[in-house]
């Protein structure tokens, strides 16, 4: 590579929600890297310096229309979600937050009071300068629970699901809760259960389009399955030798399932 290091950028291009990959010629995928963008930036796309990914400058802008390409191609265009499949992980951690900041980009080019254009005045803030406000990507933050009640685990399928799986109960938090507020109506709110022995396990930033995922470990205490309609299709405790389908590996809905497997939690 006759390319100065430190004048490559990893690139990530995005276009509604999919991003552009690569393959090279081992055939594994990758995002571009380059000195130039590797496509024509359109107008009025920003291009924005989100950090770095492998000792070069990771870099991102939205595309109007899509590269054309499939898996014989060189190139293509790939859903967020799935790269996980055929991406590094660091490639794919990145391009989350790559698709976040597009996603605040997109949503914040006008202030909400007043309606004057903001200006970009570092990496994650705009500022109006009318009014003098400042705004900052949004995250929403949403919690999820492995509910353990004797030798089983409860697993449920939300109907917002994407495949049949069965995974853990989740929701978004409300103004004015704590986290472990949030928890507890949650899983009373879609199953009827109440729950004890509330612990954190761990977080995961989930770009779909903009969230964090905070995951809880808690015991069963009393009730029984009512299931919430609106936002379930299915709910039941499962031991270790009857699970059914359950979330692939990108989510920490996985990794929780797979710690109370393992017998960690």
């Amino acid at each position: 590579m006759t390319e100065n290091k430190d004048k490559i950028c990893g690139w990530f291009v995005f276009n509604s929600g999919q991003l552009l990959i690569e393959k090279d010629v081992n055939g594994n995928y990758h995002i571009p890297y380059s000195i130039n963008p590797p496509t024509d930036v359109p107008t009025g796309s920003n291009i924005h310096t989100i950090g770095e990914i492998y000792g070069h400058a990771a870099k991102t802008y939205a595309i109007h229309i899509p590269v054309s390409g499939n898996d014989d191609s060189p190139r293509m265009m790939k859903d967020l979600r799935a790269s996980y499949d055929v991406l590094p992980f660091a490639e794919y951690y990145r391009a989350g937050k790559a698709s976040q900041i597009l996603n605040w980009d997109k949503n914040s080019r006008y202030c909400p009071m007043c309606g004057v254009p903001t200006v970009q005045v570092s990496p994650i803030a705009k500022r109006c300068p009318e009014c003098r406000q400042e705004f900052y990507p949004r995250i929403s933050p949403a919690v999820i629970v492995l509910i353990k009640k004797e030798d089983k685990v409860l697993l449920v399928h939300a109907k917002n699901f994407r495949g049949t799986f069965k995974g853990l109960v989740a929701g978004f938090l409300e103004a004015g809760e704590t986290l472990e507020e949030c928890v507890e109506r949650e899983v009373m709110e879609e199953t009827g259960l109440k729950i004890k022995d509330l612990r954190y396990f761990g977080s995961q930033p989930w770009p779909y389009p903009s969230g964090i995922m905070i995951g809880f470990i808690a015991d069963y205490e009393s009730g029984s399955i009512k299931l919430q309609n609106e936002e379930l299709s299915t709910g039941e405790f499962y031991t270790k030798d009857n699970m059914p389908e359950i979330p692939k590996k990108l989510s920490i809905a996985r990794k929780m399932i797979d710690a109370w497997l393992e017998g960690k939690v």
